[in-house]
């Protein structure tokens, strides 16, 4: 079941009874992360902002265009939304919404504080709302450990880490602290779990695979987060969290095999904000050390994370259209 819900294409039968899969939300999150690096680089490099900021205008573009479909879509089917958010698959993707929206308030107070301000705060508090009443929904006792994927992490360790970000980026120290406590503390709670299952348990259906590129975000957000916290100066808990970061990082290439063997799905996209969390922290270290053609380097990074983004979203709008075209010979044909 939870494979058929993230994978299957849609068709003019489930245009109408379903809702549109949560994991597409992961496509704003993911242009929001790849905006993050291009200000990360761009401030290293001494390039200018309106170049970042582009990207930051076509990740909200994004942001809002994905709440817009879900909407439509939502109106159209008699599916309740309860369905999705208490489905063990989908649930925990809905926090990728308020995700990147902390991410989109924190620069947005680059150019408007006010703004930017307010949007942080409110994306934190749906995050934090979210996060108590998914954490009281599994303790019910239902929730089978085969159900567990690299998605548990986002209702409560990744909200809480990238919060911290967001909050420390708008001035926000006590709530920054206060929130990369609690991100941690569940990133520790979830791996224990999400471990189990994937030592003890069948391996996970081919749709969710995408979503263990996820455990490489923790420690890469937290890293950031940290040096955000302390304001800029590196210290043995940034380079701990740093150490932790290129362990996975190690742990996903010898994934690469396994990726590499899944057909196309939007499920990619759970590839995407990961990638650019370490790249924009990869960047962020060149810039401290600076060695020996460490331009080059960041240059490099920049383009293969922006490579990789631009490929999936070309592919998924590929993908898109096909469907799209098939569903209007199918209803063409029905009408006939």
């Amino acid at each position: 079941m939870p494979a058929q819900l993230l994978s299957a294409p849609v068709t003019p039968a489930a245009t109408v009874r379903m809702r549109v899969p949560l994991n597409t939300l992961a496509i704003p999150l993911g242009l929001a992360g790849l905006a993050q690096v291009w200000s990360v680089a761009t401030s290293a490099l001494g390039l200018p902002v309106e170049v970042g900021q582009a990207f930051w205008l076509i990740a909200a573009v994004a942001w809002i265009w994905t709440i817009t479909v879900h909407l439509h879509r939502g109106r159209r089917t008699a599916q309740p939304l309860t369905h999705q958010l208490t489905h063990f698959a989908q649930g925990p993707l809905a926090a990728l919404l308020p995700i990147a929206a902390m991410l989109l308030g924190a620069a947005l107070h680059r150019t408007v504080p006010i703004a930017g301000t307010v949007l942080t705060l409110i994306s934190l508090a749906a995050a934090a709302a979210f996060a108590a009443w998914i954490l009281s929904f599994w303790m019910r006792g239902e929730m089978p450990l085969e159900s567990v994927h690299g998605g548990y992490y986002l209702p409560i360790s990744a909200a809480g880490l990238v919060g911290a970000l967001a909050a420390a980026e708008t001035g926000l120290d006590w709530l920054a602290v206060g929130s990369f406590a609690v991100g941690i503390f569940f990133w520790l709670m979830i791996s224990v779990f999400f471990f189990l299952r994937l030592a003890l348990h069948p391996t996970l259906p081919e749709p969710l695979v995408p979503t263990l590129a996820i455990m490489i975000a923790p420690p890469a957000v937290a890293s950031a987060a940290w040096l955000a916290i302390s304001g800029g100066q590196p210290n043995h808990v940034f380079e701990g969290l740093t150490a932790m970061t290129a362990f996975m990082v190690l742990t996903q290439v010898m994934l690469l095999p396994r990726y590499l063997a899944l057909p196309f799905s939007l499920g990619f996209w759970s590839f995407t904000f990961p990638a650019a969390s370490v790249a924009a922290l990869a960047i962020t270290w060149l810039h401290m050390v600076q060695p020996l053609g460490w331009q080059a380097t960041t240059v490099g990074v920049l383009a293969a994370v922006t490579l990789l983004v631009v490929c999936i979203a070309t592919k998924s709008i590929l993908v898109l259209s096909a469907t799209t075209r098939a569903a209007r010979r199918s209803r063409h044909l029905v009408a006939r």
